[in-house]
């Protein structure tokens, strides 16, 4: 029978994986994202087309952007289309927030350029969404506060990294590659690093504290006044350094010291950074660890 921190480790891997599992889902809402809108877009153009006593714009429309190759190929995508069907990956269950995006997008001065401009091809048509979801979608109040609300799960945060990976995906798509749609992990191991790391995270935490609180101490720092997010990313970074031996200390330093400046107080950068090296320095005094 697990004792009950097990228990409460056992729960935290569980919402841990769920996590993931969840910001996979968002990264292929935000790829889903071009098709509905452009198909919104086709079905504005065809009613146009069909009104009473069309204008002669209405009747010849400029079909530049609802035949945009990379929506073409996104909605295409077998790959895509299965997990957004078992999923349910879509926004059309929010028809103002797609409102409101297409015509944000439709009076940009990115639209206005790319229908205006001669080049037309895929590298171009790629080009117009990576940009389209990096200075329109992305920062857009309202997408932040639709996407919060379909999950706990999902934060602003989110949104900036999956941007990237997203825009990454749609260059891949244009490039005509195999793999352009990321996997969830990379590979097994990869599947495997986090729920190991947090769990030894969690497991070391008391001794990292111990070692923190010890270093503090010895640069005058009030325990106290060190904010949670810092002590979170040095308890991470220490628990990295003793249970991933293939992983040279430089590069956890640097991963970590890049976390607290982005994900922290604007001082925390030096402030971990500091703090960090003289725990590897008394790790390895101590004959903690030995890599370099």
């Amino acid at each position: 029978m697990l004792t009950r921190p097990d228990r409460t480790l056992a729960t935290a891997l569980k919402d841990l994986e769920a996590c993931l599992e969840k910001t996979y889902e968002l990264y292929h809402y935000l790829l889903r994202l071009p098709v509905e809108l452009t198909h919104i877009q086709e079905m504005r153009l065809d009613e146009a087309r069909n009104k009473y006593m069309p204008t002669e714009e209405e009747l010849n429309p400029n079909m530049k952007f609802v035949n945009n190759r990379l929506v073409k190929a996104l909605a295409e995508n077998e790959q895509l289309e299965q997990f957004a069907q078992e999923h349910n990956v879509t926004w059309n269950d929010d028809p103002i927030l797609e409102r409101l995006m297409l015509d944000k997008i439709l009076k940009s001065d990115l639209y206005n350029e790319y229908m205006a401009d001669d080049e037309d091809n895929v590298t171009a048509d790629s080009l117009l969404w990576q940009q389209l979801m990096k200075q329109i979608i992305l920062p857009d109040e309202n997408m932040a506060d639709a996407v919060e609300q379909r999950s706990l799960f999902w934060t602003e945060d989110d949104m900036d990294l999956l941007g990237q990976f997203v825009c990454k995906t749609f260059k891949r798509l244009a490039e005509g590659a195999d793999d352009a749609i990321l996997p969830m992990f990379k590979d097994e191991e990869d599947s495997g690093f986090g729920k190991d790391l947090f769990a030894a995270a969690v497991t070391l935490m008391p001794e990292s504290n111990a070692l923190i609180d010890e270093l503090l101490q010895e640069s005058r720092w009030d325990k106290d006044r060190i904010v949670l997010m810092d002590r979170i990313i040095m308890c991470t970074a220490l628990a990295e350094l003793r249970t991933f031996d293939k992983i040279p200390a430089a590069v956890t330093l640097n991963e970590y010291i890049e976390l607290a400046k982005n994900f922290s107080t604007a001082a925390s950068g030096k402030f971990v950074n500091g703090i960090l090296n003289n725990a590897v320095k008394q790790l390895r005094k101590d004959g903690v660890i030995f890599k370099q």
